[in-house]
């Protein structure tokens, strides 16, 4: 039986007694769905993870999603990221590695891919080995900030799109592979998105936003900064500190995060993630 404790008071909960790694029945997958729906980020500590069960656990929340980054240099299909340095157990990338650099594009603020035509539902991400400084991960809700808004406000914005531009966000900080660039154009998106199971709205945007459909640039950035900053405030963030066999599910459809950073040239990070695709464009909700 599921016990939910929330950690924040806009969203998120640790969730014990369950074991992720069982075979789940379908009262359980409703109860993770609807703890989903409801917290929009689960912290379900102590789980004695595998490849095998995580990739179980996403078919069990919905069809996975390719990993991009391969798919868009590659052609390969694979559902599994590597997030940190670790290469094997005696070796890793330090601070000077290309690999190290272009990950801390995780750095910024960002909803998971939400620059694909159908962007993620959840992200499922486990940690096998943490830095022992740094590494946290920073959450915040587009949710509870789209609540914060006044009326006229939510009322402008309702049913503006938004082009997310992956190339945008991620050149900020290290470059990007031309065949990779060309498989991710820029993607329109509902700017407010609406929860289906329980009505509840978000704004949807992050790093990747670039600009809004239909208006002058320098309108377009003072827009999203605006409701970026307001999202992210410190008093709204939640910072997870992980420890070895955290599982986070995380909701990309009204959630942000980014990467706290850590030191690569003296700790040791190994994190592994799938993501489970959405229902369709967000233009179609």
């Amino acid at each position: 039986m599921l016990t939910i404790d929330p950690i924040h008071p806009d969203f998120g909960a640790r969730v014990t007694g369950i074991d992720l790694t069982a075979e789940l029945h379908s009262e359980a997958r409703a109860a993770l769905v609807d703890a989903i729906d409801t917290y929009s980020l689960l912290h379900l500590p102590g789980q004695d993870m595998s490849d095998e069960a995580q990739l179980a656990l996403t078919e069990l929340l919905g069809e996975p999603e390719p990993n991009h980054v391969v798919f868009g240099k590659s052609g390969k299909v694979v559902y599994f990221g590597t997030i940190g340095n670790v290469i094997n157990a005696d070796a890793k990338r330090d601070e000077s590695d290309p690999l190290t650099r272009n990950q801390k594009g995780n750095n910024l603020w960002h909803s998971d891919s939400s620059f694909r035509l159908v962007p993620s539902y959840v992200s499922i991400l486990h940690a096998y080995e943490v830095p022992g400084e740094g590494g946290e991960t920073e959450y915040a809700s587009q949710r509870a900030a789209y609540e914060r808004l006044d009326t006229s406000r939510r009322a402008e914005i309702d049913d503006l799109q938004v082009l997310h531009d992956y190339v945008f966000s991620r050149t900020q900080v290290a470059p990007v592979d031309f065949n990779h660039a060309a498989s991710l154009p820029p993607i329109p998106h509902r700017l407010v998105r609406t929860n289906p199971n329980n009505g509840l709205k978000n704004y949807y945007v992050g790093s990747h936003a670039r600009s809004i459909v239909g208006w002058h640039g320098i309108e377009s950035r003072r827009l999203i900064d605006e409701l970026n900053a307001g999202a992210t405030r410190p008093e709204d963030v939640y910072s997870h500190r992980w420890s070895p066999g955290d599982t986070v599910i995380y909701d990309n459809r009204c959630m942000l995060h980014r990467g706290a950073g850590y030191d690569a040239d003296r700790w040791r990070r190994y994190m592994r993630q799938t993501r489970v695709q959405g229902q369709g464009p967000t233009l179609d909700e």
